[in-house]
């Protein structure tokens, strides 16, 4: 049998991931897990709201990918945001950094794997839409993938869900009314995912105005995409830290966006703690 052979598929890499975070947590806490949460760029300090925690290191995972950007954790942490027992995922990995799609949503796709129905991801985007700001909550209505790459694409492994999803509401009415009951300023819209990682130059930018999208950023829809395929429900929150480029004269920069998290951090932490407490 040659390497390629013996290589597992990307659902038995999964399972075995999910597998080992059953034994490192417990089935009992690992099955009564109800939200999973990715933090993204300048988010990842709301570890620290969670109760009765246990932090796992996604290098101790198996296959799972450690993040290498700054402004993002790399565990798992695990323990309960206002009530409700929650799996929180620290950071994630982006394509740009040379991950497959297939590494990109093997974190979240584990956390399906063991049972989670509801996940909030979370993001750091640049406004594109004429009344954004730097510091808006755009709560995503829905999303356009143009990463040029899907985490479907490949031989279809059923754990995953079909070979051809429906996408009419990947982002779930349900949970977007839940986030919206929070009480902060949440201004819906269409997300674009792009590859990355250098910022959108002005006329992309008048392009993506043209398709609909009101922000922009380099993650999230890959997850989204997988996640709606394994039947789970999902919410998409986007912290807007900047104006794309051609809205603002100001040049574009990652610490910008770390220093926009930090700032947001207090509106964010009740925002998401309230979120999952409604989801008991």
């Amino acid at each position: 049998m040659s390497a390629v052979d013996a290589a597992p598929s990307e659902a038995q890499a999964v399972a075995a991931a999910a597998a080992f975070l059953q034994q490192r947590l417990g089935a009992t806490l690992a099955q009564s897990l109800r939200a999973g949460i990715v933090l993204g760029s300048g988010l990842k300090d709301f570890r620290t709201q969670v109760q009765e925690a246990i932090e796992v290191p996604f290098a101790e995972v198996p296959g799972w990918p450690v993040p290498k950007v700054e402004g993002h954790g790399g565990s798992l942490v695990v323990g309960r945001v206002g009530g409700t027992p929650v799996a929180c995922l620290t950071g994630r990995v982006h394509l740009y950094e040379g991950w497959r799609s297939a590494d990109a949503v093997r974190a979240v796709r584990t956390l399906r794997m063991l049972g989670i129905g509801a996940f909030l991801l979370t993001n750091a985007a640049g406004g594109i839409g004429d009344d954004m700001a730097a510091g808006d909550l755009m709560v995503l209505t829905d999303h356009l993938n143009l990463t040029g790459g899907s985490p479907l694409i490949g031989p279809h492994e059923a754990a995953f869900g079909p070979r051809f999803p429906d996408q009419t509401r990947v982002y779930s009415p349900r949970l977007r009314t839940l986030l919206q009951q929070g009480g902060a300023r949440l201004r819906p819209g269409v997300y674009a995912g792009l590859l990355g990682p250098s910022y959108e130059t002005p006329a992309e930018v008048r392009m993506l105005k043209t398709l609909g999208a009101d922000a922009v950023g380099m993650s999230t829809v890959h997850e989204a995409i997988a996640l709606n395929a394994m039947g789970a429900e999902v919410a998409g929150l986007s912290l807007i830290t900047n104006l794309a480029a051609g809205i603002s004269d100001t040049p574009l920069s990652h610490d910008e966006v770390v220093a926009a998290g930090k700032q947001a951090a207090t509106t964010l932490t009740a925002l998401v703690t309230d979120f999952c407490r409604r989801l008991q």
